[in-house]
């Protein structure tokens, strides 16, 4: 029986955490993603070095704006990184940096001219090769409310300062960051497909670490096409994996239901939204003799 905590041991733990400044955190993605995990590297990467070694192997399978895998990348803490995306659009960025003309995509955003009409043009053309489904995902992820790509979700109108459109449209700094993947690009393996199939085939892999950071219970929904997945099952799969994992959720009812049933540990600590209001979220982890305050600012 694994050690639970309880109700009252999981409000005190969180107690000794404070809000991370992301500003503090390298930004790496190209993407501004909602329910990205910059936030959360610094408690990264004291999951990473627990065993004072650098990682054989990261699995990332719900890997979104892929902000773990690339600081993993970058601050070398894992020799091999498998980056997993289901959702089309998502993948085809990420097939385009890491698979692909990373210098085209970089160079094309770098030079556009961001307007309505181009923009409009753009998203309509019916004849999109891979680098341009990458392209016009970067574009709705930067000109569209709150960056969510899901069903629904269009352009911003007033943006900040009266900017509209052009208030997250930052064409060098995505320019440099999409060049700099590309120096540390043949550590990253990606793959287009399913989360749950990738944790199937690797249930036996002890020598890797998994980063899970699924689609949330209350706000999937809302931010993303592939939203409405079997939680039970991932909870049940993480209880069978052999190799380290940290799983990130938010603090419901449910979740921590899911734990217990499970018999997974857990704390919580909290985050800021995008409209800066506070919340807990959950960490799971297999053990928590990493889990340590940090300097947050």
């Amino acid at each position: 029986m694994k050690n639970q905590m309880t109700l009252f041991d999981i409000g005190e733990a969180s107690n000794t955490q404070s809000i991370i400044n992301v500003a503090s955190v390298p930004q790496r993605s190209p993407f501004r993603y909602p329910g990205g995990k910059t936030w959360l590297v610094p408690t990264v990467r004291q999951w990473l070095k627990q065993e004072n070694r650098t990682v054989d192997e990261l699995l990332e399978p719900f890997a979104g704006g892929g902000i773990v895998s690339l600081t993993a990348a970058f601050e070398k803490l894992a020799d091999k990184i498998t980056m997993v995306e289901l959702d089309e659009e998502v993948a085809a960025v990420w097939e385009v940096i890491l698979n692909g003309s990373n210098k085209w995509l970089a160079d094309k955003i770098y030079t556009y001219d961001l307007t309505h009409a181009n923009v409009k043009a753009e998203l309509e053309n019916p004849n999109k090769e891979l680098r341009d489904i990458a392209f016009c995902t970067i574009l709705k992820n930067r000109v569209f409310h709150g960056g969510i790509l899901a069903k629904g979700s269009g352009m911003i109108k007033n943006g900040e300062k009266g900017k509209g459109i052009t208030s997250r449209w930052y064409p060098k700094t995505l320019r440099d960051r999409i060049l700099a993947i590309g120096y540390v690009k043949d550590k990253i393996e990606f793959l287009k497909g399913d989360a749950f199939h990738v944790l199937e085939q690797n249930l036996d892999n002890g020598n890797a670490y998994f980063f899970i950071d699924p689609p949330y219970t209350i706000a999937g929904k809302r931010l993303y096409t592939h939203y409405n997945i079997d939680h039970e099952n991932l909870f049940r799969l993480t209880s069978l994996l052999k190799g380290k994992y940290m799983l990130t959720y938010d603090d419901t009812p449910e979740i921590r239901h899911l734990a217990d049933k499970y018999n997974l540990q857990y704390r919580t600590i909290p985050m800021k939204t995008t409209l800066h209001y506070e919340k807990n979220e959950i960490i799971i982890s297999d053990n928590f003799s990493w889990w340590r305050e940090i300097d947050r600012r």
